[in-house]
């Protein structure tokens, strides 16, 4: 498959880092990357555009939380003996995020002068005095019995469902898990309703631990998605296999339309003008915890192999491979984790969309952030000030050019606008939508979905997921 052949890696090289880095929104001149010279950016900031080699990670050093391969057996008899905490879920996908350094500089669960940086400022300040963004909790609860368990213990074992030891956190301290001031600060709101509240806060423990972490074995899921889930440092590998000299990153939760594919494609056309070689695009899917109406990872990832297979997306300009964080859908707030995040990638390009990790109110009718807040945010952000921000630009399908184009605000009448709704109304009712919204593989794969759902509400064995 082409997404597959587009992810093979070669013998790690050496990345240096780039010296300086830029702040911004960029894309509205061409000028060389040579050149020194400012330019203003659509929202009013000021960049200047240099060449280089991949962005250094947050704190100047990727931070990966692996047992040295050759103590992984002496590891596991010693998290044998510690107290124990069972891992949900989501907690596993935390503990993934956090040993390939997607949270980089941090060295694990957060302690709590680390959880109060990031609940009030949005970020952490270093032993040097510089500032890296971090303005999601990546924390671990536990519950009165599991903190009396552990006792005067500086060490715990994390383990499975089935008790197996997964990492060791050590050097622990455990402090109080207010609740209510984690969700009002993290969503704005403590309104009943929230996704990743109900999942993952409101029944969990009153304590947080805090920690040093150590993962025994790198985490896999064996769902035959593993081979995209490429680290922080394999990432960077393939970008240095490229000769990548910009990397811009564009995250969905969604199947691609053709709407995104010419905002992405467009991109690396306007860093083209700018100067740069060789702009690669990583197609970074969320692969964590979703809501239920979401469609699920295996399904978004045969959709989006499609699109580079029927040649919507170039492989050989396209890095697909799934981001492990869970979402939290928490707006502006969340956006900033997202853009951080793909700095350790290697990414120093990030394009940013409308009302992004936003969702309705979940008792209102009406959004739950304001639509343009996200995009704002990330261009004053703490932490971020390296990381170009990309504005999305408003695609629509054009009746005169019978395909997707950035909307033209002087003859809208020719624009349709497909909102996720019509789409996923069209896919259930097995209708297709007009000819170039959505490339013919990827639309059949989205329309076998919905049909798996209609089976599994009929009562009939649902169909797997196409191989």
């Amino acid at each position: 498959m082409a997404a597959t052949s587009s992810l093979s890696l070669k013998t790690p090289t050496k990345i240096q880092s780039l010296t300086k880095t830029h702040y911004a929104i960029p894309l509205n001149l061409p000028f060389s990357c040579r050149s020194k010279s400012k330019r203003t950016g659509s929202i009013g900031s000021r960049t200047r555009i240099r060449c280089g080699l991949l962005i250094e990670p947050d704190g100047g050093k990727l931070v990966e939380l692996f047992v040295e391969e050759s103590q992984r057996e002496l590891k596991r008899e010693d998290a044998l003996k510690l107290p124990k905490i069972k891992l949900t879920k989501i907690d596993l996908e935390w503990v993934h995020v956090l040993s390939e350094g997607w949270a980089s500089p941090l060295k694990g669960f957060m302690r709590e002068d680390e959880f109060l940086q990031t609940l009030h400022f949005n970020s952490i300040r270093l032993e040097d005095g510089s500032v890296v963004n971090m303005s999601v909790p990546i924390v671990l609860a536990i519950d009165d019995s599991q903190k009396n368990l552990i006792g005067g213990s500086s060490s715990v074992a994390l383990v499975d469902d089935e008790n197996n030891p997964i990492a060791i956190l050590s050097d622990i301290e455990i402090y109080k898990h207010n609740k209510e001031e984690r969700i009002a600060r993290t969503w704005g709101t403590t309104a009943p309703g929230l996704p990743y509240v109900d999942e993952a806060i409101t029944h969990s423990g009153n304590w947080l631990i805090g920690g040093d972490l150590k993962v025994i074995d790198p985490v896999k899921y064996n769902d035959g998605l593993d081979r995209f889930r490429l680290s922080p440092a394999e990432l960077r590998d393939e970008f240095t296999r490229r000769n990548a000299d910009a990397v811009f990153a564009f995250q969905l939760r969604n199947p691609v339309h053709n709407g995104h594919a010419l905002l992405m494609t467009d991109t690396r056309r306007r860093l083209l003008e700018m100067g740069y070689k060789n702009p690669v695009l990583l197609l970074h899917p969320l692969g964590g915890y979703t809501k239920a109406d979401d469609v699920p990872l295996h399904w978004r990832m045969k959709q989006h192999e499609k699109v580079l297979e029927d040649g919507v997306l170039d492989p050989e300009t396209t890095v697909v491979s799934i981001f492990p964080s869970p979402m939290h859908y928490a707006g502006p707030t969340e956006v900033q984790w997202h853009a951080k995040a793909r700095i350790n990638a290697g990414a120093n390009f990030y394009i940013v969309g409308r009302d992004p990790a936003g969702m309705s109110h979940p008792l209102e009718k009406r959004d739950l952030y304001d639509a343009d807040h996200g995009k704002k945010v990330l261009s004053m952000a703490p932490g971020l000030e390296r990381l170009n921000i990309l504005p999305f630009r408003v695609a629509a399908y054009d009746k005169t050019k019978n395909g997707m184009a950035f909307f033209d605000p002087s003859r809208p009448q020719d624009f349709i606008f497909i909102s996720g709704t019509k789409m996923r109304t069209l896919a259930k009712n097995n209708e297709n939508p007009p000819d170039g919204f959505m490339c013919p593989g990827g639309w059949k794969v989205l329309v076998e979905y919905y049909d798996s759902l209609a089976a599994a509400e009929n009562g009939r064995v649902a169909e797997p997921v196409p191989s």
